[in-house]
């Protein structure tokens, strides 16, 4: 069978030419009685735990926490508290997002080296970039006593920041390979790591959020409401607003901080967690004999490969339609009814989930869709994962930048409780029509996906072939060459 699976790429076709075969073959391949083991022994062999699962979906978490924090809150952050303008703020939002992105293959390239340690490959990474992350992220809502550079200040400490979380995400994703080379346990890795997810994407806007609350109090509003009604030729009205301002940034610059802090606190449990419970396993289907694919040439090969191109299209198009989030605001504006409003945060809900566990969940089906068409290429895993991830950090910078871009040309003005209508009609724009083309244009593409079931059981039965015809790299030394991944 490993030399039938060898002959299938070379002829360049796709797993549906092993399915004559595969249906003649027992239910107990040769292979496997020749290595003494039962179809079973190896299942409970690559069975993971729920804990495992529940550490490993914990691990991240802390990313989306921050993530979150930052998408709800760094934008009104360098508005009003810093009191950047909005074009400035447009800036380093759009940069930051494009920067994190430019790394992820930077962050593949290195991380595709990695020798294989007594914790694995990927770990080290995740391990030592995480205190890093944590001081630029504290840095990244520091209000810096200069004015001046202030713009400097904060596109440096984000992109910094943005870097970081790649080096952290990037093996973090592809961690899920090598977890389990079965393909169910994988999907059940990836269902726990999306729900955790999602919690942490709400526990990050809520726990930020209600921290810093007071600082965006409605005697904010109030203040703003007298200096605009006030007449502006009063000297003594004008000092007193001065300083009422002043000290709603002092305090405002402290919630930050304080909520900075405890954000930090949360990635040291995090990445704790995923150490103590998560094993990283060896490729389980690189031969003894393989070498780690190059790679640029393996960063070729994945943008000629059919699935992952229509799957990163499809996805990066919703996701960007998802940054905006928002078709339960625009039916709550349009019919303001509260049985509704729940009608719709429920369908929303499930709406955005599907779109956040599909793509994650569909990935690991590309990636063994291209080991089976090219068996003898080691380490692939890295290289889809660190596009992919550049590909929807490429949509949220893109879906960021244009709408705070938006604000600034609409005449958004800072630190006002009520905008304009120019305001009001884009923000509507935005967040209702905009999406829903994304969206469309999204899920036509992913009419024509190529994977089915069919063909993804049949892939998976090749490759568990494969593996169970030749012994793993579990034990190889870890000074052996041919242990870069």
């Amino acid at each position: 069978m490993a030399g039938a699976g060898g002959d299938t790429p070379q002829q360049g076709n796709g797993p549906g030419k092993a399915a004559p075969k595969a249906t003649l073959l027992p239910e107990e391949p040769p292979q496997e009685q020749a290595l003494g083991r039962s179809a079973e022994e190896l299942r409970q062999e690559d069975r993971l735990s729920v804990c495992s699962k529940l550490c490993y979906a914990i691990g991240g978490a802390p990313n989306q926490v921050a993530t979150s924090a930052t998408a709800f809150f760094l934008q009104i952050y360098l508005l009003d508290v810093a009191h950047i303008t909005p074009f400035h703020a447009s800036l380093v939002l759009f940069i930051g997002k494009a920067w994190g992105a430019v790394t992820d293959p930077v962050a593949g390239f290195f991380i595709s080296k990695s020798k294989w340690t007594k914790i694995g490959r990927l770990m080290p990474w995740m391990l030592g970039c995480t205190p890093f992350m944590i001081v630029s992220y504290f840095f990244m809502w520091y209000l810096p006593p200069f004015v001046a550079g202030r713009v400097v200040w904060y596109l440096t400490f984000y992109c910094l920041f943005q870097a970081l979380t790649t080096l952290f995400q990037v093996p973090y994703s592809a961690l899920t390979m090598f977890l389990s080379p079965d393909q169910k346990e994988r999907d059940s890795a990836t269902a726990y790591r999306m729900t955790v997810e999602v919690l942490g994407t709400l526990m990050g806007a809520a726990l930020h959020g209600q921290i810093v609350a007071s600082a965006h109090a409605s005697d904010h509003c109030t203040v703003n409401l007298t200096i605009n009604a006030a007449d502006s030729s009063s000297s003594l009205s004008n000092a007193s607003n001065l300083a009422e301002s002043l000290g709603l940034q002092s305090h405002g610059r402290e919630l930050y901080m304080i909520a900075a802090g405890v954000i930090g606190g949360v990635y040291l449990f995090g990445i704790l967690i995923l150490f103590i419970g998560v094993k990283e396993r060896d490729d389980p289907y690189a031969l003894n004999s393989d070498k780690a694919i190059p790679f640029f040439k393996g960063l070729r090969l994945t943008m000629k490969h059919g699935p992952y191109l229509k799957l990163t299209a499809s996805f990066l198009l919703i996701s960007t339609a998802i940054q905006w989030m928002i078709p339960f605001a625009v039916m709550l504006v349009t019919i303001p009814n509260l049985v509704l409003a729940y009608v719709v945060a429920f369908v929303s809900g499930l709406s955005i989930a599907a779109s956040l566990l599909l793509p994650w969940s569909m990935l690991p089906d590309v990636v063994d869709h291209f080991r089976l068409l090219n068996p003898h290429a080691k380490g692939p895993e890295t290289i889809f994962y660190a596009s992919y991830v550049f590909f929807t950090k490429m949509s949220a910078g893109i879906g960021l930048g244009i709408s705070t871009a938006s604000l600034e040309f609409a005449g958004y003005k800072t630190g006002m409780c009520r905008q304009s209508s120019t305001v009001i009609l884009t923000l509507k724009i935005l967040i209702g029509a905009v999406p829903a083309i994304l969206i469309v244009i999204g899920l036509s593409i992913l009419l024509f996906y190529p994977i089915t079931e069919k063909s993804r059981k049949e892939t998976e039965f090749a490759l568990e072939l494969l593996r169970r015809s030749h012994p793993s790299t579990d034990n190889l030394s870890e000074n052996e060459d041919d242990t870069w991944l």
